[in-house]
């Protein structure tokens, strides 16, 4: 047994308002300068739709992830052959059509503008030229299902009959998905670099990028599956998600989770079992999740707190494991999946799938539906979120419609809880404990992260603009 600890985060999607909190603060603090116009490390979609970059979930066309092969897994990119190939044209990479052409806007001719008769305008300006242009796309460009005959209908996740029942109006549903990196267990992108520059931490597994080695090879950018990884034109270096490792080590959440104004976002440490996701690497698609939570270890076992302290995990780590609000989402309750198993990186990032409107054909006032009267397709979310295996995401749906059915009856009086834990998949202790974390859990129980042993006394914001990740004694390469 190889015990690893890893940060994991669990976002509630049933509480994210598609607000973009997340998505400001992180622009704030990480990519305000030059070269990062383009770059949203955090960013919140709406589903259907088509993403960013557009269709980012089309791995026909991006090749990024893992098959896998007789012999185990290998990159969808190629071999060392096949990248070498493309070493001076990758037809798989991602361009600035599939992100968009960063913009700003004329605010200077606001002030500046000579007298005349109408209003001064301030023109779009492009980040990348310096000359005006038109607007045509943006990161965002299809929120809140702007642009749906265009963008929802072609999700990738959606099959041609949803496509169609999209576009009628009692059958239009939305819901909001916030994506970061995943810090996977078993990152492509990782893989992927020729120079050895992306590279997990062994004490939180958290990926970063070392700026010094980065070669601009850029494969990281198209095996990286869920399009995390972007290209710094400005100083020809790879860049993504860093997990806020500088407020982490300090025992404060990202800034993503801490300005979530949905308090949709937990973090906790797993215990995961290295040597178990070797043996469940090639599993066939319909075992995976199964296969995937028998690698996260219960962190109250004797045994395997034995194991981890031989692995060199501190107490700290050890106690914060044994409160972990990921835990408890992903194995206590089993209400939370990875996004896209099937892409076979092992996400460290998992979701609890939305509920949904009910539809037409629900009997009005008749409680909760079951999950297939939902408006929200399972076969979406099963493609989002469990391989396209309807049952993990079923599973779940009936857990949450349960708190709430148990919790209501209880609230005003009802006569129906005994009902209603009669026929659950869950205890009263683990409705009880889900509707705690659910609706009520304090920023202490969303958030238990240990101090790190790269922990430092100063103030992580007074660093900004000094350094950058890997770059520790350099001064000012974010200028």
């Amino acid at each position: 047994m190889d015990i690893k600890a890893q940060l994991s985060m669990i976002l509630n999607l049933d509480k994210c308002i598609g607000c973009h909190t997340c998505t400001v603060t992180c622009k704030n603090m990480w990519t305000n300068r030059k070269g990062a116009e383009y770059m949203w490390w955090n960013n919140v979609e709406t589903k259907p739709g088509t993403g960013f970059p557009k269709k980012w979930e089309d791995q026909d066309k991006y090749k990024g992830g893992w098959d896998v092969t007789s012999d185990g897994l290998r990159l969808r990119l190629g071999g060392k052959f096949g990248m070498l190939a493309k070493i001076f044209y990758n037809p798989d990479q991602p361009k600035m059509e599939n992100y968009y052409e960063p913009w700003t806007y004329e605010y200077e001719h606001l002030i500046d503008a000579a007298e005349s008769k109408t209003q001064p305008t301030a023109r779009a300006i492009s980040q990348v030229t310096g000359k005006h242009m038109e607007i045509k796309s943006g990161p965002n460009w299809d929120d809140d299902l702007g642009g749906s005959d265009k963008y929802a209908s072609a999700d990738p996740n959606l099959s041609e009959e949803e496509q169609r029942l999209m576009m009628e109006f009692e059958s239009v549903f939305m819901f909001h998905l916030p994506r970061l990196c995943n810090h996977c267990s078993n990152p492509a992108c990782v893989a992927s670099c020729p120079s050895g520059a992306i590279y997990k931490r062994e004490d939180d597994g958290v990926v970063l990028i070392d700026q010094e080695k980065c070669k601009s090879w850029r494969y990281c950018v198209s095996a990286c599956p869920y399009k995390k990884v972007y290209y710094n034109w400005n100083t020809s270096k790879s860049e993504k998600c860093i997990f806020c490792y500088p407020r982490i080590e300090n025992g404060q959440p990202t800034i993503c989770s801490q300005s979530c104004a949905g308090k949709i976002r937990s973090i906790g440490v797993l215990l995961v079992d290295m040597d178990r996701f070797a043996e469940v690497m090639t599993v066939a698609d319909a075992d995976l999740m199964e296969a995937y939570e028998s690698c996260i270890l219960d962190p109250n076992d004797k045994d395997v707190i034995r194991q981890a302290k031989k692995a060199g995990i501190n107490d700290e780590w050890l106690k914060a494991a044994s409160k972990s609000p990921a835990y408890a989402y992903i194995k206590e309750l089993g209400l939370a999946l990875p996004l896209h198993p099937e892409y076979r990186t092992f996400p460290s990032v998992f979701y609890v799938p939305p509920l949904s409107p009910v539809t037409a054909g629900a009997e009005a006032h008749a409680g909760l539906p079951d999950s297939d009267m939902m408006k929200i397709p399972l076969t979406l979310l099963a493609k989002l979120f469990s391989a396209g295996n309807t049952e993990p995401v079923r599973e779940i749906q009936n857990k949450l419609t349960d708190v709430r059915k148990y919790m209501r009856e209880k609230r005003f009086g009802g006569d129906g809880a005994e009902k209603v834990l009669k026929d659950s998949a869950f205890s009263e202790e683990q409705i009880e404990k889900a509707y705690h974390l659910i609706t009520q859990a304090s920023l202490n129980e969303r958030m238990v992260i240990p101090l790190s042993s790269h922990a430092e006394s100063k103030d992580p914001y007074k660093r900004q603009g000094e350094v950058g990740f890997g770059v520790r004694g350099k001064k000012s390469w974010r200028q």
